[in-house]
Order: C-alpha cells, then sequence, then structure tokens
C-alpha cells in the first residue's frame, strides 16, 4: 500500500503548473477579483486623470481577463494575473506617495 512520490524529479514550474491546471476552477473565480479589484483601485485613486497610466492599467488587466474568457492554460492566465496585479500595485503605492 505504499505510494512512490518521487517530488524531487519534477521541476518547480511543472509542480506549479500541475497544480494550477487542476485548481483552475478555484483560481477563475479568484484572478478576476484579484485583478479587477486591484485595477479598480489604482484607476480611482488617480490614474483617471492621467491617459498614459490609464493604458498602462487596462492592458494588463483586460489581457488577464481575456484569456479567463477564452479557456487559456493557467500558465499563461497566472502570468498575465501576476504582472497586472504588480503593474496595479505600482501605481497604487504612486498615487499614495504623491
Amino acid at each position: 500500500m505504499e505510494q512512490n512520490q518521487n517530488h524531487g524529479a519534477a521541476s518547480g514550474e511543472q509542480f506549479f503548473s500541475a497544480n494550477t491546471e487542476f485548481n483552475r476552477f478555484g483560481l477563475i473565480s479568484m484572478v478576476p477579483i484579484i485583478v479587477g479589484c486591484t485595477g479598480g483601485i489604482a484607476v480611482g485613486m488617480g490614474a483617471v486623470q492621467s491617459t498614459l497610466a490609464l493604458i498602462l492599467i487596462v492592458i494588463p488587466t483586460m489581457t488577464t481577463l481575456s484569456l479567463l474568457l477564452a479557456v487559456s492554460p493557467m500558465k499563461y492566465i497566472m502570468t498575465s494575473g501576476i504582472i497586472a496585479t504588480i503593474v496595479n500595485l505600482l501605481f497604487i503605492a504612486y498615487y499614495i506617495i504623491a
């Protein structure tokens, strides 16, 4: 009744990719909430007054949401979501400081 589990052979990227595909429906419910809310906060804090800032926030956010709608591989969705969240958080930090 022993199971041979060889966790050391798989790279971190392969392990992450397998887990995200397995947990697709849970992640699909969380990614739009996180990306959408941080994008909305960043726009509301001052990006609406600058066309360049608005473009830099909207493109990664809408790319993430489009990939979700297209049922793309989770590797692309998570990469896009992480990039969008980082951009949004940078703009939120900038508007808090400025």
